[in-house]
């Protein structure tokens, strides 16, 4: 080496400064999970279900570790643990409960564990029958350095062991064998001082809803058209009369369209006619008028009085009211006014109506999120918003929440979430599935789906597969809807009353969450507009309509019983547990749902067993009788395999024993189109009974 080769202290100095701020941590910590696009955006899950967190979590050299999975309310400083269990090739699993409704932290934490190492070094050596004085001498030093840093108690048993461990008179490999009692490990593990610790980055988080988000059964109904006068606008208080009907049918959450004052200007008139006749009540989504905006009430409807006494008659009967969150506006809502800049202008002038080609809606104007007063919109509409919070109102429908920027939803719902966290939304967002996903890591709690559009056997299975595995399951939570005032499906036009009770079962039994637009849907509306077209004839969106209850036409007592079997069954109240069955017809759906027999949502007990099982088989054929056989896979449903399985009709009534897991079902749409069993291991005295 010359002399201009050697090393200076200025390169010394380089040198230091390039190494890490601490180089003896050793654990490596890897694929955390369930993560959303690396930690981007929280998970979400309900009041009590657990969180099962896993991860790989390996060091160098062949030193034990040891993992904790962490969590905490998010803004405390305090973590909670939990030990994660070893599955094997450097695969670990913990879990944690998600305890009250709001944000949550969890992260993963390993340090090499010295202790552990110590332990299962000196049992080979006690088993090998090698002299082990030195190491216990080491493992008295361990026990002193989880002394120093725990509590009063902790330490005082702790530093009873250290002496045991040093004592002279007793050999070396008695006290070794005290030293791996499971009494001594349990006082490490909780003071273990964790040199060199990893934690896992970055911080994860899930977002911690009331159990409402995952299990809610939806009914839509336009206030207006609940008048038992035909002719006669409806208010609050005939939609008060018109609970125990709702609730008599098992609803728990009733959804009302726009409330407000509706907008003269560009009045549609019936069927979208852009030439009302007088006395057209318009369209409830063009909001806003001389009698106030989003804030105010169609005074038609009532007051505010009166809005809350519906609120509190829903809630003395179990009932929720969602109301609709549409951001838009009438040429008459008071913001065109006293906000012009929040609107588009045109060239000539005017302001740009919403459109979508070739449909044009000229009654409704949308609001203009590139405005230089974006600011001053975003505000207003959070403003809106936490009005009707006030009002008693937790759970919000939003009306397209894909045209408006995902940055205003992400600020929007994080500041409702802030002060008011078991507040909901619905994502009204048929649009293409990216944009529908990214809405729902955004933070709503559900989001409506392509159901209406997935008609066939295989379409269903896929898509159901998709919704209900992850990732997708742990951002997106489904509300399924066979129908909506905008949307009539062609299956339900063409397919009659089968059509409707088939839709309705799947809907019902796929998914956890669901709603259906009545009465139009339990009286069997079903004629279009004109051929081609998904929008029903005489629509209510643009006219006040008289339904007949009693008409014997009515799917009400499917729908009641159903709902029945849904508040009583937990594995329908939960999107896991979906698996499709093979019935040898493509027009015969059969799928399982599973989940712990606990109590039902009523409080009544669902099954003898540790799993609560239902099985539903549909026919999308709407004519001719169905037979299917089908192959239970037992043991995997949670059921004894050595015993026949008892299905017990839920719709029809009786019981059915099947032997060898086979399962067969006839199903004449004529009658039903559907059958939802509940499944049990059958008892000994029924196994000699004969299969259904």
């Amino acid at each position: 080496m010359t002399v201009t080769d050697r090393p200076g202290p200025g390169d010394a100095i380089a040198s230091a400064s390039s190494l890490p701020s601490e180089g003896r941590t050793r654990v490596v910590i890897e694929d955390v999970g369930p993560s959303i696009d690396g930690g981007r955006f929280p998970i979400k899950r309900v009041v009590g279900e657990t969180v099962v967190v896993e991860c790989d979590a390996f060091a160098d050299g062949h030193d034990e570790i040891a993992v904790r999975l962490r969590h905490r309310r998010a803004g405390t400083a305090d973590w909670r643990e939990t030990p994660m269990v070893a599955l094997g090739n450097d695969r670990f699993r913990g879990s944690f409960e998600a305890e009250a409704v709001g944000r949550h932290e969890y992260a993963v934490v390993g340090w090499i564990d010295r202790f552990g190492t110590w332990r299962r070094d000196l049992r080979a050596r006690l088993e090998a029958d090698q002299d082990v004085s030195i190491d216990v001498r080491i493992g008295a030093d361990l026990v002193d350095a989880a002394a120093a840093g725990a509590s009063v108690d902790d330490r005082a048993a702790l530093e009873r062991w250290a002496y045991r461990l040093r004592a002279d008179e007793a050999a070396a490999s008695n006290r070794a064998r005290d030293a791996l009692q499971p009494a001594l490990a349990e006082l490490i593990a909780g003071n273990d001082p964790r040199p060199f610790a990893t934690q896992g980055e970055p911080i994860l988080e899930v977002v911690v809803d009331p159990v409402h988000a995952r299990f809610g059964t939806w009914y839509e109904l336009f206030p207006r058209s609940t008048s038992p006068d035909a002719g006669r606008h409806g208010t609050f208080r005939d939609v008060i009369a018109r609970l125990p009907y709702v609730v008599d049918l098992g609803f728990d959450v009733l959804y009302l369209p726009p409330i407000h004052p509706i907008g003269r200007q560009f009045r549609k008139g019936a069927n979208n006619s852009t030439e009302p006749e007088p006395g057209a009540p318009g369209v409830p989504w063009a909001i806003g008028g001389l009698e106030g905006g989003h804030t105010a009430i169609h005074p038609e409807l009532g007051t505010l009085d009166d809005f809350h006494a519906l609120v509190d008659a829903a809630a003395d009967r179990g009932v929720r009211i969602a109301l609709d969150l549409a951001f838009q506006a009438s040429p008459d809502h008071p913001f065109v006014r006293d906000h012009p800049s929040w609107f588009r202008a045109r060239p000539d002038g005017t302001i740009q109506y919403a459109e979508n080609p070739p449909k044009k809606y000229q009654d409704i104007y949308p609001f203009d999120f590139e405005t230089e007063d974006w600011r001053g919109l975003w505000a207003g509409l959070l403003d809106v918003t936490r009005f009707w919070i006030r009002q008693g109102v937790r759970i919000f429908r939003v009306d397209n929440p894909h045209t408006k920027p995902f940055g205003f939803w992400e600020w929007f719902i994080g500041e409702i979430k802030a002060s008011d966290p078991d507040v909901l939304f619905l994502a009204e967002a048929f649009t293409r599935p990216k944009v529908m996903y990214r809405l729902a890591k955004l933070g709503f709690s559900q989001s409506y789906t392509y159901f209406t559009w997935r008609t066939t056997t295989t379409d269903l299975r896929d898509y159901f597969t998709e919704l209900t595995a992850p990732p997708v399951r742990d951002f997106f939570r489904p509300n399924v809807w066979p129908n909506t005032p905008d949307i009539l499906h062609e299956t339900l036009q063409v397919g009659g009353r089968s059509a409707f009770q088939a839709r309705f079962v799947l809907a019902a039994t796929l998914a956890a969450s669901y709603g259906i637009y009545g009465p139009a849907f339990e009286l069997g509306e079903r004629v279009p507009r004109e051929p081609g077209s998904e929008e029903y004839l005489h629509s209510e969106k643009y006219e006040i309509r008289h339904w007949d209850l009693e008409s014997h036409a009515s799917i009400a007592p499917l729908i009641r019983r159903v709902n029945a079997i849904r508040h009583a069954h937990p594995a329908l109240q939960t999107n896991d547990g979906l698996a499709f069955h093979e019935t040898g017809d493509d027009q015969v759906l059969a799928y399982t749902k599973r989940a712990p027999a606990r109590h039902g949502h009523d409080g009544r007990d669902a099954g003898d067993g540790d799993e609560d099982v239902i099985l539903a088989v549909v026919t999308l054929e709407p004519q001719g009788r169905r037979s299917v056989a089908i192959d239970l896979p037992v043991g995997e449903l949670g059921l004894d395999p050595q015993r026949p399985v008892q299905a017990d009709d839920l719709l029809r009534g009786g019981t059915i024993v099947w032997h060898d897991g086979r399962a067969t079902i006839s199903l004449d749409p004529a009658d039903c189109p559907a059958a939802i069993l509940h499944l049990r291991s059958a008892a000994a005295d029924r196994a000699a009974g004969s299969a259904g």
